[in-house]
Protein backbone atom coordinates (compact mmCIF):
# COMPACT_ATOMS: atom_id res chain seq x y z
CA UNK A 1 0.00 0.00 0.00
CA UNK A 2 1.40 3.50 -1.25
CA UNK A 3 0.71 6.67 0.67
CA UNK A 4 1.52 10.23 -0.80
CA UNK A 5 0.71 13.75 -0.26
CA UNK A 6 -1.59 15.68 -3.15
CA UNK A 7 -3.36 18.17 -4.16
CA UNK A 8 -6.89 16.86 -5.03
CA UNK A 9 -9.49 17.87 -6.85
CA UNK A 10 -13.07 17.05 -6.30
CA UNK A 11 -15.80 18.19 -9.23
CA UNK A 12 -19.56 17.65 -8.89
CA UNK A 13 -22.56 19.12 -11.91
CA UNK A 14 -25.46 20.71 -9.80
CA UNK A 15 -28.13 19.57 -9.80
CA UNK A 16 -27.51 16.53 -12.11
CA UNK A 17 -30.64 14.83 -11.59
CA UNK A 18 -32.61 17.69 -12.34
CA UNK A 19 -30.77 17.91 -15.65
CA UNK A 20 -30.81 14.07 -16.35
CA UNK A 21 -35.17 13.89 -15.48
CA UNK A 22 -35.40 16.84 -18.24
CA UNK A 23 -32.77 15.96 -21.09
CA UNK A 24 -31.10 12.76 -20.12
CA UNK A 25 -29.30 12.56 -23.80
CA UNK A 26 -29.00 16.08 -23.95
CA UNK A 27 -27.34 16.40 -20.68
CA UNK A 28 -24.92 13.57 -21.75
CA UNK A 29 -23.62 14.60 -24.58
CA UNK A 30 -23.17 18.58 -23.12
CA UNK A 31 -21.19 16.62 -20.41
CA UNK A 32 -19.17 15.34 -22.84
CA UNK A 33 -18.00 18.68 -24.71
CA UNK A 34 -17.46 20.25 -21.45
CA UNK A 35 -14.96 17.46 -20.78
CA UNK A 36 -13.29 17.79 -24.09
CA UNK A 37 -13.70 21.39 -24.26
CA UNK A 38 -12.61 22.67 -20.87
CA UNK A 39 -11.84 20.15 -18.12
CA UNK A 40 -9.34 17.71 -19.92
CA UNK A 41 -7.64 20.43 -21.56
CA UNK A 42 -7.23 22.42 -18.46
CA UNK A 43 -6.32 19.57 -15.82
CA UNK A 44 -3.52 18.13 -18.76
CA UNK A 45 -2.41 21.73 -19.21
CA UNK A 46 -1.58 22.09 -15.40
CA UNK A 47 0.61 18.73 -15.07
CA UNK A 48 -2.73 17.05 -13.34
CA UNK A 49 -4.00 13.63 -13.54
CA UNK A 50 -7.84 12.62 -13.90
CA UNK A 51 -7.94 9.60 -11.51
CA UNK A 52 -11.28 9.03 -12.44
CA UNK A 53 -15.00 10.43 -13.61
CA UNK A 54 -18.63 9.10 -12.37
CA UNK A 55 -21.79 10.37 -13.63
CA UNK A 56 -21.51 13.85 -12.51
CA UNK A 57 -18.14 14.01 -10.78
CA UNK A 58 -14.24 14.14 -11.51
CA UNK A 59 -11.73 13.65 -9.11
CA UNK A 60 -8.12 15.15 -9.96
CA UNK A 61 -4.71 14.97 -8.58
CA UNK A 62 -1.41 17.81 -9.22
CA UNK A 63 1.82 17.83 -8.18
CA UNK A 64 1.21 21.22 -7.07
CA UNK A 65 -1.16 22.93 -4.85
CA UNK A 66 -0.88 26.11 -6.89
CA UNK A 67 -1.66 24.25 -9.96
CA UNK A 68 -4.71 22.66 -8.87
CA UNK A 69 -6.07 26.06 -7.77
CA UNK A 70 -5.30 27.83 -10.96
CA UNK A 71 -6.47 24.59 -12.70
CA UNK A 72 -9.89 25.00 -10.85
CA UNK A 73 -10.50 28.98 -11.48
CA UNK A 74 -9.77 28.34 -15.13
CA UNK A 75 -12.42 25.56 -15.44
CA UNK A 76 -14.67 28.07 -13.63
CA UNK A 77 -14.33 30.74 -15.49
CA UNK A 78 -14.39 28.37 -18.80
CA UNK A 79 -17.57 26.70 -17.58
CA UNK A 80 -18.72 30.58 -17.76
CA UNK A 81 -17.80 31.35 -21.06
CA UNK A 82 -19.19 27.63 -22.48
CA UNK A 83 -22.63 27.86 -21.10
CA UNK A 84 -22.99 31.65 -21.35
CA UNK A 85 -25.78 31.48 -23.87
CA UNK A 86 -27.16 28.20 -22.97
CA UNK A 87 -30.66 28.28 -21.44
CA UNK A 88 -30.87 28.97 -17.72
CA UNK A 89 -32.93 25.27 -16.86
CA UNK A 90 -29.98 23.23 -19.04
CA UNK A 91 -26.94 25.72 -17.78
CA UNK A 92 -24.26 22.95 -16.31
CA UNK A 93 -22.28 24.50 -13.33
CA UNK A 94 -19.72 22.50 -11.30
CA UNK A 95 -19.20 22.92 -7.84
CA UNK A 96 -15.23 22.37 -7.19
CA UNK A 97 -13.29 21.39 -3.79
CA UNK A 98 -9.65 21.27 -3.31
CA UNK A 99 -7.35 20.12 -0.77
CA UNK A 100 -4.40 19.15 0.07
CA UNK A 101 -4.22 15.60 1.74
CA UNK A 102 -2.22 12.53 2.46
CA UNK A 103 -4.31 9.55 0.00
CA UNK A 104 -4.19 5.98 -0.32
CA UNK A 105 -2.65 4.40 -3.57
CA UNK A 106 -4.39 1.90 -5.39
CA UNK A 107 -3.40 1.12 -9.16
CA UNK A 108 -4.72 4.59 -10.67
CA UNK A 109 -6.99 5.37 -7.78
CA UNK A 110 -6.62 7.66 -4.80
CA UNK A 111 -9.03 7.30 -1.65
CA UNK A 112 -8.84 8.28 2.04
CA UNK A 113 -8.97 11.34 4.21
CA UNK A 114 -7.41 13.75 1.64
CA UNK A 115 -10.09 12.68 -0.88
CA UNK A 116 -12.86 12.71 1.96
CA UNK A 117 -12.16 16.62 3.00
CA UNK A 118 -11.83 17.19 -0.78
CA UNK A 119 -15.43 16.04 -1.58
CA UNK A 120 -16.94 17.28 1.66
CA UNK A 121 -14.96 21.11 0.21
CA UNK A 122 -17.18 20.92 -3.14
CA UNK A 123 -20.22 19.87 -1.35
CA UNK A 124 -20.11 23.40 0.40
CA UNK A 125 -18.94 25.53 -2.64
CA UNK A 126 -21.18 27.77 -4.49
CA UNK A 127 -22.70 26.59 -7.51
CA UNK A 128 -20.15 27.62 -10.72
CA UNK A 129 -17.36 28.35 -7.78
CA UNK A 130 -14.71 26.72 -5.76
CA UNK A 131 -13.94 26.14 -1.93
CA UNK A 132 -10.29 25.27 -0.78
CA UNK A 133 -8.99 23.97 2.71
CA UNK A 134 -6.93 26.00 5.16
CA UNK A 135 -4.03 24.33 3.81
CA UNK A 136 -4.35 24.86 0.85
CA UNK A 137 -4.76 28.75 1.19
CA UNK A 138 -1.85 28.85 3.21
CA UNK A 139 0.22 27.16 0.19
CA UNK A 140 -1.13 29.40 -1.88
CA UNK A 141 -0.29 32.26 -0.70
CA UNK A 142 -0.16 35.31 -3.08
CA UNK A 143 1.00 33.36 -5.65
CA UNK A 144 -2.12 33.50 -7.56
CA UNK A 145 -4.15 36.90 -9.25
CA UNK A 146 -7.07 35.58 -6.89
CA UNK A 147 -9.30 36.85 -4.12
CA UNK A 148 -9.92 33.92 -1.06
CA UNK A 149 -12.93 34.93 1.34
CA UNK A 150 -11.92 33.54 4.81
CA UNK A 151 -15.43 31.07 5.95
CA UNK A 152 -13.68 30.28 8.99
CA UNK A 153 -13.90 26.67 10.38
CA UNK A 154 -16.61 24.57 9.34
CA UNK A 155 -18.24 20.46 10.79
CA UNK A 156 -17.82 18.62 7.33
CA UNK A 157 -19.88 16.19 6.71
CA UNK A 158 -18.42 12.84 7.84
CA UNK A 159 -15.25 14.75 8.68
CA UNK A 160 -14.19 14.37 12.64
CA UNK A 161 -12.43 17.91 12.83
CA UNK A 162 -13.53 21.07 11.50
CA UNK A 163 -11.87 22.70 8.58
CA UNK A 164 -11.40 26.23 8.23
CA UNK A 165 -12.92 26.94 4.58
CA UNK A 166 -12.18 29.50 2.24
CA UNK A 167 -14.23 30.54 -1.33
CA UNK A 168 -11.89 31.51 -4.19
CA UNK A 169 -14.11 34.79 -4.83
CA UNK A 170 -13.35 34.13 -9.05
CA UNK A 171 -15.48 38.02 -9.87
CA UNK A 172 -13.57 39.80 -7.31
CA UNK A 173 -10.53 41.75 -9.06
CA UNK A 174 -6.94 41.67 -7.07
CA UNK A 175 -5.98 45.31 -6.07
CA UNK A 176 -2.89 46.62 -3.45
CA UNK A 177 -5.09 45.46 -0.53
CA UNK A 178 -6.04 42.16 -1.48
CA UNK A 179 -2.28 40.91 -2.67
CA UNK A 180 -0.86 42.42 0.76
CA UNK A 181 -3.61 40.18 2.65
CA UNK A 182 -6.19 43.16 3.48
CA UNK A 183 -9.77 41.77 4.35
CA UNK A 184 -12.33 43.24 6.71
CA UNK A 185 -11.93 41.30 9.90
CA UNK A 186 -9.96 43.54 12.64
CA UNK A 187 -6.05 43.48 11.52
CA UNK A 188 -3.52 43.74 14.72
CA UNK A 189 0.31 43.68 15.63
CA UNK A 190 1.66 41.87 18.41
CA UNK A 191 4.80 44.06 19.23
CA UNK A 192 7.56 42.84 21.56
CA UNK A 193 7.19 43.41 25.08
CA UNK A 194 9.90 45.13 26.44
CA UNK A 195 11.98 43.12 29.47
CA UNK A 196 11.75 45.56 32.41
CA UNK A 197 13.07 42.63 34.54
CA UNK A 198 17.12 44.79 34.67
CA UNK A 199 18.35 41.39 33.36
CA UNK A 200 19.59 41.15 29.81
CA UNK A 201 19.38 37.48 30.05
CA UNK A 202 15.63 37.75 30.83
CA UNK A 203 14.56 38.84 27.39
CA UNK A 204 13.92 35.13 26.48
CA UNK A 205 11.33 35.80 28.87
CA UNK A 206 9.50 38.76 27.53
CA UNK A 207 9.85 37.35 23.71
CA UNK A 208 8.22 34.41 24.90
CA UNK A 209 5.81 36.31 26.05
CA UNK A 210 5.04 38.19 22.82
CA UNK A 211 5.18 35.04 20.80
CA UNK A 212 2.60 33.20 23.07
CA UNK A 213 0.15 36.12 22.24
CA UNK A 214 0.24 36.48 18.74
CA UNK A 215 -0.05 32.56 18.42
CA UNK A 216 -3.03 32.89 20.61
CA UNK A 217 -4.25 35.60 18.63
CA UNK A 218 -3.89 33.91 15.26
CA UNK A 219 -5.68 31.48 16.49
CA UNK A 220 -8.94 33.53 16.10
CA UNK A 221 -10.58 33.50 13.00
CA UNK A 222 -12.24 36.66 13.16
CA UNK A 223 -8.56 38.50 13.74
CA UNK A 224 -5.72 39.49 11.24
CA UNK A 225 -2.54 39.28 13.08
CA UNK A 226 0.69 40.30 11.56
CA UNK A 227 3.57 37.65 11.40
CA UNK A 228 5.84 37.04 14.37
CA UNK A 229 8.92 38.41 11.75
CA UNK A 230 7.33 41.03 10.85
CA UNK A 231 6.16 42.61 14.48
CA UNK A 232 9.73 41.41 16.13
CA UNK A 233 11.17 44.16 13.39
CA UNK A 234 10.57 46.80 15.45
CA UNK A 235 11.97 45.33 18.51
CA UNK A 236 14.16 47.66 20.11
CA UNK A 237 12.76 50.60 18.27
CA UNK A 238 11.46 53.71 19.56
CA UNK A 239 8.21 54.48 17.23
CA UNK A 240 4.97 55.90 17.41
CA UNK A 241 2.12 53.47 17.08
CA UNK A 242 0.08 55.59 14.34
CA UNK A 243 3.91 55.19 12.58
CA UNK A 244 3.88 51.26 12.91
CA UNK A 245 -0.14 51.29 11.88
CA UNK A 246 0.79 52.35 8.70
CA UNK A 247 4.05 50.74 8.27
CA UNK A 248 2.21 47.42 8.52
CA UNK A 249 -0.86 48.50 7.74
CA UNK A 250 -2.93 46.99 10.78
CA UNK A 251 -5.98 48.81 12.70
CA UNK A 252 -4.58 47.62 16.67
CA UNK A 253 -1.01 47.60 18.30
CA UNK A 254 -0.57 45.45 21.59
CA UNK A 255 2.39 47.11 23.46
CA UNK A 256 3.52 46.02 26.79
CA UNK A 257 6.29 45.34 29.35
CA UNK A 258 7.27 42.11 31.00
CA UNK A 259 9.19 42.12 35.07
CA UNK A 260 9.97 39.09 36.39
CA UNK A 261 11.66 38.75 39.71
CA UNK A 262 11.71 35.14 40.58
CA UNK A 263 8.73 33.34 40.47
CA UNK A 264 6.91 36.68 40.13
CA UNK A 265 6.06 38.17 36.71
CA UNK A 266 4.03 41.17 36.23
CA UNK A 267 3.02 41.38 32.41
CA UNK A 268 1.01 44.99 31.48
CA UNK A 269 0.31 46.45 28.13
CA UNK A 270 -2.16 48.32 25.94
CA UNK A 271 -4.36 47.39 23.05
CA UNK A 272 -4.46 51.15 20.85
CA UNK A 273 -6.46 51.90 17.99
CA UNK A 274 -4.01 53.21 15.26
CA UNK A 275 -6.27 55.49 13.99
CA UNK A 276 -7.52 57.03 17.29
CA UNK A 277 -4.78 56.44 19.64
CA UNK A 278 -7.45 55.15 22.23
CA UNK A 279 -6.11 52.68 24.98
CA UNK A 280 -7.20 49.97 26.99
CA UNK A 281 -5.54 47.98 29.76
CA UNK A 282 -4.60 44.32 27.53
CA UNK A 283 -6.14 41.23 29.29
CA UNK A 284 -7.65 37.99 27.58
CA UNK A 285 -9.87 39.88 27.05
CA UNK A 286 -8.71 42.07 23.58
CA UNK A 287 -11.52 40.06 21.74
CA UNK A 288 -14.02 41.34 23.60
CA UNK A 289 -12.24 45.10 23.01
CA UNK A 290 -12.19 44.20 19.40
CA UNK A 291 -16.01 42.69 19.44
CA UNK A 292 -14.81 39.53 17.40
CA UNK A 293 -17.16 36.12 17.17
CA UNK A 294 -15.24 33.42 18.58
CA UNK A 295 -16.14 29.72 16.91
CA UNK A 296 -16.51 27.39 20.09
CA UNK A 297 -13.02 25.70 19.04
CA UNK A 298 -11.54 29.14 19.39
CA UNK A 299 -13.09 29.97 22.56
CA UNK A 300 -11.39 26.60 24.00
CA UNK A 301 -8.34 26.70 22.62
CA UNK A 302 -7.67 30.44 23.61
CA UNK A 303 -9.19 29.50 27.27
CA UNK A 304 -7.41 26.89 27.83
CA UNK A 305 -4.23 28.21 30.15
CA UNK A 306 -0.87 26.02 29.42
CA UNK A 307 0.37 26.24 32.74
CA UNK A 308 -0.42 27.88 36.12
CA UNK A 309 3.54 27.30 36.98
CA UNK A 310 5.21 30.45 36.26
CA UNK A 311 8.94 28.65 37.08
CA UNK A 312 7.70 25.88 34.51
CA UNK A 313 7.07 28.52 31.84
CA UNK A 314 10.33 30.26 32.63
CA UNK A 315 11.98 26.78 32.04
CA UNK A 316 10.05 25.95 28.71
CA UNK A 317 10.91 29.22 27.57
CA UNK A 318 14.45 28.64 28.12
CA UNK A 319 14.36 25.67 26.02
CA UNK A 320 12.25 26.91 23.17
CA UNK A 321 15.08 29.60 22.75
CA UNK A 322 17.53 27.09 23.12
CA UNK A 323 15.76 24.28 20.61
CA UNK A 324 15.74 26.35 18.17
CA UNK A 325 19.80 26.48 17.64
CA UNK A 326 19.39 22.69 16.28
CA UNK A 327 23.43 22.34 17.20
CA UNK A 328 23.82 19.68 19.54
CA UNK A 329 25.08 21.00 22.51
CA UNK A 330 22.17 23.22 22.40
CA UNK A 331 19.25 20.25 22.31
CA UNK A 332 21.28 19.06 25.30
CA UNK A 333 20.95 22.44 26.95
CA UNK A 334 17.06 22.78 26.30
CA UNK A 335 16.25 18.95 26.87
CA UNK A 336 17.39 19.65 30.26
CA UNK A 337 15.12 23.09 30.93
CA UNK A 338 12.16 21.25 29.11
CA UNK A 339 12.87 18.29 32.01
CA UNK A 340 12.78 20.71 34.30
CA UNK A 341 9.63 22.12 33.34
CA UNK A 342 7.90 18.65 33.31
CA UNK A 343 9.19 17.99 36.66
CA UNK A 344 7.48 21.65 37.88
CA UNK A 345 4.15 20.90 36.35
CA UNK A 346 3.64 16.88 35.48
CA UNK A 347 0.62 17.99 33.08
CA UNK A 348 2.32 20.60 31.01
CA UNK A 349 1.35 19.81 27.64
CA UNK A 350 4.15 22.24 25.60
CA UNK A 351 6.93 20.86 27.83
CA UNK A 352 6.78 17.39 26.75
CA UNK A 353 6.33 18.63 23.33
CA UNK A 354 9.75 20.09 23.96
CA UNK A 355 11.38 17.17 25.66
CA UNK A 356 10.02 14.99 22.73
CA UNK A 357 11.53 17.50 20.39
CA UNK A 358 14.93 17.70 21.78
CA UNK A 359 15.88 13.75 21.78
CA UNK A 360 14.11 13.26 18.58
CA UNK A 361 16.86 15.66 16.87
CA UNK A 362 19.78 13.99 19.07
CA UNK A 363 18.73 10.83 17.50
CA UNK A 364 17.67 11.88 13.82
CA UNK A 365 20.55 14.70 13.79
CA UNK A 366 23.28 13.44 15.80
CA UNK A 367 22.46 9.87 16.02
CA UNK A 368 22.68 10.04 20.06
CA UNK A 369 21.53 6.89 21.38
CA UNK A 370 17.72 7.56 22.80
CA UNK A 371 15.41 5.01 22.60
CA UNK A 372 12.95 5.33 20.41
CA UNK A 373 10.21 3.60 22.69
CA UNK A 374 10.91 6.65 24.88
CA UNK A 375 10.69 9.48 22.57
CA UNK A 376 7.00 8.08 21.20
CA UNK A 377 5.81 7.50 24.98
CA UNK A 378 6.82 11.17 25.62
CA UNK A 379 5.30 12.91 22.28
CA UNK A 380 2.03 11.27 23.43
CA UNK A 381 1.54 11.78 26.44
CA UNK A 382 1.90 15.92 25.31
CA UNK A 383 -1.29 15.17 22.70
CA UNK A 384 -3.23 12.96 25.60
CA UNK A 385 -2.81 16.38 27.34
CA UNK A 386 -3.68 18.15 24.76
CA UNK A 387 -5.06 16.84 21.80
CA UNK A 388 -5.52 19.83 19.79
CA UNK A 389 -2.02 21.36 20.34
CA UNK A 390 0.56 22.31 17.19
CA UNK A 391 3.27 21.69 18.94
CA UNK A 392 2.13 18.46 20.35
CA UNK A 393 1.57 16.92 16.96
CA UNK A 394 4.35 17.99 15.01
CA UNK A 395 6.61 16.75 18.23
CA UNK A 396 4.86 13.35 17.27
CA UNK A 397 5.50 13.39 13.52
CA UNK A 398 8.76 14.13 14.36
CA UNK A 399 9.09 11.33 16.40
CA UNK A 400 7.30 9.31 14.54
CA UNK A 401 10.15 10.22 11.91
CA UNK A 402 12.73 9.05 13.99
CA UNK A 403 10.92 5.35 14.40
CA UNK A 404 10.90 5.70 10.84
CA UNK A 405 6.48 5.68 10.80
CA UNK A 406 6.92 7.77 7.78
CA UNK A 407 2.96 7.39 6.69
CA UNK A 408 1.95 8.38 10.14
CA UNK A 409 4.30 10.61 10.76
CA UNK A 410 2.89 12.58 7.46
CA UNK A 411 -0.25 12.58 8.57
CA UNK A 412 0.54 14.09 12.36
CA UNK A 413 2.56 17.24 10.12
CA UNK A 414 -0.58 17.77 8.58
CA UNK A 415 -2.61 17.91 11.21
CA UNK A 416 -0.03 20.01 12.77
CA UNK A 417 -0.12 22.77 10.29
CA UNK A 418 -3.87 22.72 9.94
CA UNK A 419 -3.83 23.76 13.81
CA UNK A 420 -1.39 25.86 13.25
CA UNK A 421 -0.36 27.05 9.71
CA UNK A 422 2.73 29.64 10.94
CA UNK A 423 4.42 26.61 12.85
CA UNK A 424 7.80 26.94 11.70
CA UNK A 425 8.84 23.65 13.39
CA UNK A 426 5.87 21.72 11.60
CA UNK A 427 7.02 22.80 8.23
CA UNK A 428 10.98 22.67 8.81
CA UNK A 429 11.01 19.25 9.46
CA UNK A 430 8.24 17.83 7.19
CA UNK A 431 10.06 19.33 5.08
CA UNK A 432 13.39 17.50 5.66
CA UNK A 433 11.37 14.57 6.09
CA UNK A 434 9.90 14.94 2.12
CA UNK A 435 13.56 15.39 0.89
CA UNK A 436 14.54 12.14 2.56
CA UNK A 437 11.52 10.39 0.50
CA UNK A 438 12.65 12.11 -2.16
CA UNK A 439 9.51 14.24 -2.65
CA UNK A 440 11.98 17.23 -3.37
CA UNK A 441 8.91 19.77 -4.91
CA UNK A 442 7.08 19.32 -1.78
CA UNK A 443 9.72 19.72 0.41
CA UNK A 444 10.64 22.98 -1.48
CA UNK A 445 7.55 24.41 -1.27
CA UNK A 446 7.80 23.19 2.75
CA UNK A 447 11.00 25.40 3.29
CA UNK A 448 9.78 28.45 1.23
CA UNK A 449 6.74 28.21 3.50
CA UNK A 450 9.12 28.18 6.95
CA UNK A 451 11.43 30.74 5.57
CA UNK A 452 8.21 32.86 5.45
CA UNK A 453 7.20 32.66 8.84
CA UNK A 454 10.93 33.04 10.30
CA UNK A 455 13.24 34.93 8.15
CA UNK A 456 15.49 34.98 10.00
CA UNK A 457 16.34 31.34 9.84
CA UNK A 458 19.52 30.62 8.06
CA UNK A 459 18.97 26.97 7.78
CA UNK A 460 15.94 27.24 5.49
CA UNK A 461 17.87 29.90 3.15
CA UNK A 462 21.14 27.64 3.01
CA UNK A 463 19.06 24.68 2.07
CA UNK A 464 16.38 26.13 -0.58
CA UNK A 465 19.92 27.46 -1.99
CA UNK A 466 20.76 23.79 -2.65
CA UNK A 467 17.60 22.27 -3.69
CA UNK A 468 17.29 25.43 -6.03
CA UNK A 469 20.08 24.59 -7.54
CA UNK A 470 19.18 20.72 -8.22
CA UNK A 471 15.65 22.07 -9.82
CA UNK A 472 17.84 24.12 -12.17
CA UNK A 473 16.50 27.27 -10.70
CA UNK A 474 19.97 28.86 -10.12
CA UNK A 475 18.93 32.43 -9.60
CA UNK A 476 16.94 31.86 -6.57
CA UNK A 477 19.59 29.35 -5.84
CA UNK A 478 22.40 32.07 -5.88
CA UNK A 479 19.39 34.20 -4.16
CA UNK A 480 19.04 31.97 -1.42
CA UNK A 481 23.23 31.31 -0.67
CA UNK A 482 23.25 34.62 -0.16
CA UNK A 483 20.38 35.48 1.99
CA UNK A 484 22.02 32.37 4.23
CA UNK A 485 25.40 33.37 4.08
CA UNK A 486 24.27 36.99 5.66
CA UNK A 487 21.98 35.07 8.03
CA UNK A 488 24.32 32.36 9.24
CA UNK A 489 27.27 35.20 9.81
CA UNK A 490 24.71 36.79 12.45
CA UNK A 491 24.13 34.01 14.19
CA UNK A 492 27.76 33.26 14.01
CA UNK A 493 28.37 36.47 15.74
CA UNK A 494 25.51 36.10 18.62
CA UNK A 495 26.64 32.41 19.11
CA UNK A 496 30.31 31.34 17.64
CA UNK A 497 30.16 28.48 20.10
CA UNK A 498 28.13 27.05 17.36
CA UNK A 499 29.04 25.43 14.57
CA UNK A 500 25.82 24.61 12.32
CA UNK A 501 25.87 28.30 11.09
CA UNK A 502 29.32 27.23 9.47
CA UNK A 503 28.81 24.05 8.44
CA UNK A 504 25.64 25.45 6.38
CA UNK A 505 27.19 28.83 5.23
CA UNK A 506 30.26 26.85 3.70
CA UNK A 507 28.12 25.33 1.33
CA UNK A 508 26.40 28.42 0.52
CA UNK A 509 29.62 29.99 0.24
CA UNK A 510 30.67 27.69 -2.63
CA UNK A 511 27.87 28.13 -4.61
CA UNK A 512 28.28 31.97 -4.26
CA UNK A 513 32.22 31.68 -5.85
CA UNK A 514 33.64 32.36 -2.61
CA UNK A 515 35.74 29.61 -2.11
CA UNK A 516 38.64 30.55 0.08
CA UNK A 517 36.17 32.06 2.64
CA UNK A 518 34.38 28.60 2.67
CA UNK A 519 37.28 26.54 3.30
CA UNK A 520 37.67 29.54 6.58
CA UNK A 521 34.08 28.91 7.76
CA UNK A 522 34.43 24.62 7.35
CA UNK A 523 37.82 24.82 9.01
CA UNK A 524 35.86 26.68 11.81
CA UNK A 525 32.42 24.29 12.04
CA UNK A 526 35.10 21.08 12.07
CA UNK A 527 37.37 22.90 14.77
CA UNK A 528 34.26 23.05 17.02
CA UNK A 529 32.76 20.04 16.53
CA UNK A 530 35.85 17.42 15.16
CA UNK A 531 34.12 14.07 15.96
CA UNK A 532 30.32 15.12 15.39
CA UNK A 533 28.82 13.59 12.48
CA UNK A 534 26.13 15.91 11.55
CA UNK A 535 29.63 18.29 10.95
CA UNK A 536 31.27 15.73 9.46
CA UNK A 537 28.24 15.22 6.99
CA UNK A 538 28.46 18.95 6.01
CA UNK A 539 32.31 18.85 5.18
CA UNK A 540 31.90 16.31 3.25
CA UNK A 541 29.10 18.44 1.01
CA UNK A 542 31.77 20.92 0.82
CA UNK A 543 34.42 19.01 0.09
CA UNK A 544 33.05 17.82 -2.66
CA UNK A 545 31.71 21.07 -4.18
CA UNK A 546 35.45 22.72 -3.98
CA UNK A 547 36.52 19.52 -5.71
CA UNK A 548 38.48 17.42 -2.98
CA UNK A 549 37.33 14.42 -3.91
CA UNK A 550 39.27 12.08 -2.12
CA UNK A 551 38.92 14.14 1.42
CA UNK A 552 34.71 14.13 0.65
CA UNK A 553 35.18 10.36 0.33
CA UNK A 554 37.02 9.42 3.53
CA UNK A 555 34.76 11.94 5.13
CA UNK A 556 31.44 10.11 3.75
CA UNK A 557 32.49 6.31 4.47
CA UNK A 558 33.50 7.72 8.19
CA UNK A 559 30.08 8.86 8.75
CA UNK A 560 27.36 7.81 6.38
CA UNK A 561 27.13 4.10 8.35
CA UNK A 562 26.48 6.21 11.26
CA UNK A 563 23.55 8.35 10.49
CA UNK A 564 20.59 5.86 10.17
CA UNK A 565 17.92 5.10 7.63
CA UNK A 566 16.76 9.07 7.55
CA UNK A 567 20.18 10.49 6.82
CA UNK A 568 21.61 7.72 3.84
CA UNK A 569 18.09 8.55 2.49
CA UNK A 570 19.26 12.63 2.54
CA UNK A 571 22.49 11.53 1.02
CA UNK A 572 20.74 9.67 -2.07
CA UNK A 573 18.60 12.98 -2.83
CA UNK A 574 21.43 15.67 -1.99
CA UNK A 575 22.93 17.55 -4.98
CA UNK A 576 26.24 18.39 -3.38
CA UNK A 577 27.12 14.73 -4.18
CA UNK A 578 25.91 14.88 -8.10
CA UNK A 579 29.93 15.07 -8.70
CA UNK A 580 30.27 11.32 -6.70
CA UNK A 581 27.70 9.62 -7.98
CA UNK A 582 29.73 7.75 -10.82
CA UNK A 583 32.68 7.75 -8.62
CA UNK A 584 33.72 3.29 -7.45
CA UNK A 585 34.58 4.62 -4.32
CA UNK A 586 30.70 6.36 -3.90
CA UNK A 587 28.85 3.07 -5.19
CA UNK A 588 30.59 0.97 -2.86
CA UNK A 589 29.38 2.64 0.07
CA UNK A 590 26.14 3.04 -1.16
CA UNK A 591 26.21 -0.81 -2.31
CA UNK A 592 27.31 -1.60 1.22
CA UNK A 593 25.08 0.54 3.51
CA UNK A 594 21.94 -1.24 1.21
CA UNK A 595 23.93 -4.48 2.07
CA UNK A 596 24.24 -3.84 5.70
CA UNK A 597 20.61 -2.94 5.82
CA UNK A 598 18.93 -6.32 4.39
Amino acid sequence: MERRLTAILAADVVGYSRLMGNDEAGTLAQLKEIRQAVIDAKIAAHQGRIVKLTGDGILAEFPSIVSAVACAAEIQRGMRELSAAMPADRRIEFRVGVNLGDVIVEGDDIYGDGVNVAARLESVAEPGGIAISGSVRDHVGNRLDLVFEDCGEQQLKNIEKPIRVYHVLLDQPMTTDTISGKDERPSIAVLPFTNMSGDPEQEYFSDGITEDIITDLSKVSGLSVIARHSAFSYKGKPLKVQQVGRELGVDFVVEGSVRKAGTRVRVTGQLVSCKEGSQDEITHAIVDQLKVKLLPREKKSIEQIPTQNIEAYTYYLRGREFVHRLSKHNLQIARRMFARAVELDPRYARAYAGLADCDSHLSLIYQVDVPIDGILATSAKALELDSNLAEAHSSRAIALSAAQRIDEARAEFETAIALDPNSFEAHFFYARLSFQQGKIERATALYERAAEIKPSDYQCACLLSQIYRSLGREQESEEAARRGVNLAERELVAHPEDSRPAQLGAGALVRLGERDRAREWLARAVAIDPDDTNTQYNAACTYTQLGDIDTALDLLEQTLPKLGPGGRNWAKHDSDFEPLRNHPRFQQLFDRLEREKC
